[in-house]
């Protein structure tokens, strides 16, 4: 692939990081807001108020003197995930998919004793993880298991779906799969795979792993063009209604399909990254600026979504 001029990408309508910081970003997003998404604690609690499920919460370890606690907690779990309430980019989160005896089973494969867990949990609360270096609060959530659709194209790791958000409009999103490259998580700087997806009715568009082009998944092999997101429209209702939750007019909502629960919202982002654009093969402009043109805007979730798949179709 070929360089691409600055010129170009304007014309493409692609959205540069100094734009998205100051036109987008400092300007819809209130500093009051940050604390709600900057927490995946305090992001629970804030959206269950607006009917958005999340995970189930387990525990919420605050204090060193707590630890012990989860050992008796985790007795009889054979899976959950440890995160850092304040962590970002995956950092600091450890998935257990099994129980052999005495020891726990990590996603990737890899077995560590109770006091391997327990340590970590001390490093989250010493702020290892957190987004400053201050002292966080580890939150162990129920684990998220995904459809055999979707989980049957990432490498080990559960897919998840990116959808930005402005000012309560969905105006793109994409499938993150992970791959073997980042570790089995679903992190595109890493070497995960991004689909972008058609915000009309959640099919595959083009796919990209490094901002390149691919066709096939790299490490599965199943070719990416035919997937489709079951519950797409709930998906996008979910996502408009973390507007009304937090009051950012600019966001980034992670959301996975688990097999039992159905869609579940996994976090929020306040500084959503730009290669969303890469994965959809078009830029993000025209459509924050068609949403800023609306002279009327929609008031419920359920209209801006349906307003979304009317307008925001996409074809390849």
């Amino acid at each position: 692939m070929g360089w691409i001029s600055p010129f170009k990408l304007n014309q493409l309508g692609m959205l540069n990081m100094n734009r998205r910081n100051v036109d987008y970003i400092a300007r819809y997003n209130s500093r009051a807001s940050y604390p709600l998404v900057d927490n995946k604690l305090k992001t629970k609690l804030v959206v269950a108020e607006y009917d958005v499920r999340t995970p189930r919460l387990l525990q919420v370890v605050r204090q060193q003197h707590e630890i012990p606690h989860f050992r008796e907690m985790a007795e009889d779990l054979t899976g959950f995930a440890i995160k850092p309430a304040k962590g970002s980019g995956g950092k600091g989160i450890t998935v257990v998919t099994g129980r052999d005896g005495d020891e726990y089973i990590k996603a990737s494969g890899a077995r560590v004793p109770s006091a391997y867990l327990e340590r970590h949990l001390s490093n989250i609360l010493a702020g290892l993880y957190s987004l400053a270096g201050t002292p966080d609060v580890a939150v162990v959530e129920n684990l998220v298991e995904s459809i055999p659709g979707l989980a049957k194209y990432s490498f080990q790791g559960v897919p998840d779906i990116r959808i930005v958000v402005f000012q309560g409009y969905p105006v793109m999103a994409m499938l993150r799969l992970a791959t073997k490259a980042s570790d089995g998580k679903a992190n595109l700087h890493q070497g995960a795979v991004g689909v972008g997806l058609n915000i009309a009715n959640g099919h595959g568009l083009n796919a990209v792993q490094f901002n390149r082009p691919i066709t096939l998944h790299p490490d599965t092999g199943l070719a990416l063009e035919n997937i489709v997101i079951e519950d797409w429209q709930e998906m996008l209702v979910m996502a408009s209604r973390c507007y009304e939750a937090t009051g950012l007019g600019y966001m980034g909502v992670d959301l996975v399909v688990d097999v039992n629960e159905g869609p579940l919202l996994l976090e929020l982002n306040a500084r959503p990254g730009l290669a969303i654009q890469m994965a959809n093969g078009r830029g993000l402009l025209p459509r924050l600026r068609q949403i800023e043109a609306i002279r009327k805007p929609h008031f419920t979730p359920e209209e801006r979504a349906a307003f979304a798949m009317e307008t925001f179709t996409s074809r390849r």
